[in-house]
């Protein structure tokens, strides 16, 4: 299949190289682009964990002095992706939770005591989910920090505009709420709701799923589990129904 990936940088580029390991042809247009914000100004002290929702919020570590005294502090993470990036950081008490925020919001209440510290949440500007929200009515007190910003893409390249209207691309792989809401909202800036209308949008989730909407009646497969694997393994099934 030809597919369009719509992640951020770096791992279009990781995913592209995968998806043509799997006999893909893949268009790499990233929806979204990171920022980093300045994190050494988190205060570490009385903490007792860190929380990482994502891979963006331990680069955004990297290369800062607070890093080494981050590291000597237990990690929940959501999903295995950004529990290896963590690893690979040099964290080495990292708990991987499952792949969404809600679901790791129970497995911190289960092992961490609210008397034994503060949590820090390393976060983007956008929370899909407001875990001092959920965690605070538990008796946690946790402390939220902003350590990177994604912006939106305000159009699509004009290669991809004509891939799309050409009928040259199969599918659209689609890994955020947010990346699929600019996906929506540029197709219609472009005029290519009835262009996209036969694609697959290989969702990974029912959240993503929704952000379609305002495109009206699209094909949309979303993974039974939002994990990245499950994604892929959706569209090697998909594409081997395709071939029969």
């Amino acid at each position: 299949m030809r597919l369009l990936v719509t992640r951020p940088e770096p791992d279009a580029i990781k995913l592209q190289a995968v998806l043509e390991a799997m006999g893909h042809e893949a268009t790499v247009e990233p929806l979204l682009s990171v920022s980093f914000e300045a994190p050494d100004a988190i205060e570490l002290d009385g903490v007792q964990a860190l929380i990482a929702t994502s891979r963006n919020a331990l680069r955004a570590l990297r290369s800062t002095a607070m890093l080494a005294r981050a590291r000597l502090l237990p990690l929940f993470t959501v999903g295995k992706a950004t529990a290896a990036e963590a690893r690979a950081l040099g964290f080495e008490m990292v708990v991987a939770g499952a792949g969404t925020g809600r679901e790791l919001i129970a497995q911190i209440v289960s092992v961490l005591e609210p008397a034994a510290g503060l949590l820090a949440h390393l976060a983007g500007d956008k929370l899909a989910v407001d875990l001092k929200g959920e965690l605070e009515p538990h008796g946690f007190r946790v402390a939220t920090f902003v350590v990177y910003r994604m912006r939106a893409a305000t159009g699509f390249a004009d290669e991809v505009v004509e891939q799309l209207a050409m009928g040259e691309i199969d599918g659209v792989i689609l890994l955020s709420p947010r990346t699929a809401a600019v996906y929506a909202r540029l197709v219609a800036k472009h005029a290519l709701a009835a262009s996209v209308r036969p694609l697959l949008h290989f969702c990974l989730s029912a959240a993503v799923a929704r952000r379609l909407v305002p495109l009206g009646e699209v094909a949309v497969l979303t993974a039974s589990v939002p994990t990245l694997e499950e994604v892929l393994a959706l569209i090697a099934e998909t594409a081997a129904k395709l071939e029969d």
